[in-house]
C-alpha cells in the first residue's frame, strides 16, 4: 500500500533535518549567521526532498509498469484458463460422445451377436430338416420312377397326380368290393353253418337251407355280376375318358396351329405359352372379328365405287 503524499515528505523532511545540537550561547553565533546555517538546512533539506520525489516518481512507475504487467499476466492466465476450460469441456464432451458411441458399439455387438445365434439355430433347424427331406426323397425316388414309367405308358394320363388320383379312386372302390364280398362270405359260412345244423335235425329244415343257401349264392352270383358290371362300366369310362383326352389333345393341337397360323400372317412371334389354349383361341377370335370387319367394310365401299364409276 503507497505511503500519502505528505506523510512521505513529512518523513523524509525530518530524515534531512540534522539532529539538535546542544545549544551553544547566542553571544558566539550573530542572528545573520544562524539565519543563513538555517537557509543552507532548507536547501539540503529540498534537495534531499526532490531526490526523494524523483526516486518516488520513478518507484511508482516502475510499480505501475509492475502492475500492468501483472494485469497483463492476469489477463493472460484468465485467458489460459478460459481456453483450459474450454479443452477440458470439450474433452468431457468427447469422453462422453466415445463412452455413448462404446456403449452403442457394445449394444450393437450384443444383438448382432443375437441374431448370429438364432441364425446358427435356424440354419441347424434347416439342415436337420433339409437331411430328413433328403431321407425321405431317397425313400420315394422308387416310387416316382415306377410312376414316371406308369405314366410313359398310360397315355390317358397327362400327369403323375392324375394317375395317383384314378388308382385311390380304384382302390377305395376295390376296398369297398372287398369288404361287400368278406360280408357276403361271412354270411355263407353262417348259412353253411345254419344248413349244417338243420342237417342234423332235419330233412325239411335242410331243404329250407339249401334254398336259402341258393338264394344267397344267386345274391353273390348277383353281386359279382354288378362288380363285373361296375368294372366293365369303369373301364367304359377310362376309354370315354381317354378319348376326351385325345380329343383335348387334338383339339389344343388345332388351336396352337391357328394361333401359329395368325402369329404368321400378323408376322410376330406367339407371345402366348403353348398350354394357354384359351389365351390362343382368343387371339384367333379377335384375328377373325378384325378380318370380318375388314371384309364388311370393303363389300360396303365396293357399290359405292362401282356407282362412281
Amino acid at each position: 500500500m503507497a505511503v500519502p503524499w505528505e506523510d512521505y515528505f513529512r518523513q523524509v523532511l525530518q530524515e534531512k533535518l540534522p539532529q539538535k545540537t546542544p545549544e551553544k550561547n547566542g553571544d558566539h553565533f550573530p542572528p545573520g549567521l544562524r539565519l543563513l546555517e538555517k537557509r543552507h538546512e532548507l536547501a539540503d533539506a529540498d534537495r534531499g526532498l526532490q531526490a526523494r520525489r524523483k526516486e518516488f516518481h520513478a518507484r511508482m512507475a516502475a510499480l505501475k509498469q509492475r502492475w500492468e504487467e501483472l494485469a497483463q499476466k492476469e489477463q493472460k492466465l484468465q485467458g489460459s484458463f478460459v481456453h483450459f476450460d474450454k479443452f477440458l469441456q470439450d474433452a468431457e464432451a468427447r469422453r462422453g460422445r466415445a463412452l455413448r458411441r462404446a456403449a452403442e458399439e457394445r449394444h450393437r455387438a450384443g444383438r448382432q451377436e443375437a441374431e448370429a445365434l438364432r441364425l446358427r439355430a435356424q440354419l441347424q433347424g434347416l439342415q436337420l430338416q433339409r437331411t430328413r427331406l433328403q431321407r425321405r426323397l431317397q425313400k420315394l425316388e422308387p416310387c416316382a420312377r415306377l410312376l414316371e414309367r406308369a405314366l410313359e405308358r398310360l397315355p390317358e394320363f397327362q400327369e403323375v397326380p392324375e394317375l395317383v388320383a384314378r388308382f385311390d379312386s380304384l382302390a377305395d372302390t376295390q376296398v369297398a368290393l372287398r369288404l361287400t364280398e368278406r360280408e357276403l362270405l361271412a354270411e355263407l359260412e353262417a348259412t353253411r353253418a345254419r344248413l349244417q345244423r338243420l342237417r342234423d335235425t332235419g330233412q325239411d329244415e335242410l331243404l329250407a337251407q339249401a334254398q336259402q343257401r341258393s338264394q344267397l349264392q344267386a345274391r353273390l352270383e348277383a353281386a359279382r355280376e354288378r362288380t363285373l358290371q361296375w368294372e366293365s362300366k369303369w373301364i367304359q369310362t377310362q376309354n370315354a375318358a381317354a378319348e376326351k383326352t385325345l380329343l383335348l389333345g387334338r383339339t389344343r393341337m388345332a388351336a396352337l396351329d391357328l394361333f401359329q397360323t395368325v402369329c404368321q400372317h400378323l408376322r410376330r412371334p406367339p407371345a402366348l405359352h403353348p398350354e394357354d389354349t384359351e389365351g390362343q383361341l382368343e387371339q384367333v377370335k379377335l384375328f377373325i372379328l378384325d378380318h370380318s370387319a375388314v371384309l364388311a367394310s370393303h363389300r360396303q365401299t365396293e357399290p359405292v365405287a362401282a356407282v362412281s364409276q
